[in-house]
């Protein structure tokens, strides 16, 4: 299995709706992608290590079965996807793929 990481940086300046992100865009994800999206999960940021602001503002992390059922879905997908960022953020997200070697569920 593999984990999608889609991160929002906290730099200066930036609004995020998280509402709406967890409302209305990662639901859209969901229903775009279909069965190669196992399930997601949403982060709202609190804190840093240190107790400071955090890094991230917001986090989702997408599972799927492979990095080509991952493309398979969002692919196809991307433009309609994409193009609803700006309904929640002006902050561009930082995406990192990885494999899922220890889960617990």
């Amino acid at each position: 299995m593999i984990k999608v990481s889609v991160m929002y940086p906290n730099t200066q300046g930036v609004s995020f709706d998280h509402e709406y992100y967890r409302d209305k865009h990662m639901p859209l994800v969901k229903s775009r992608m279909g069965g190669a999206l196992r399930y997601y999960t949403v982060d709202k940021c609190l804190a840093g290590g240190a107790g400071d602001s955090p890094a991230f503002v917001a986090m989702a992390h997408l599972f799927c079965d492979s990095v080509d059922a991952f493309q398979a879905g969002f692919g196809p997908h991307a433009e309609s996807i994409m193009g609803d960022v700006p309904n929640y953020t002006n902050s561009t997200p930082v995406i990192v793929i990885s494999d899922v070697v220890v889960g617990k569920p």
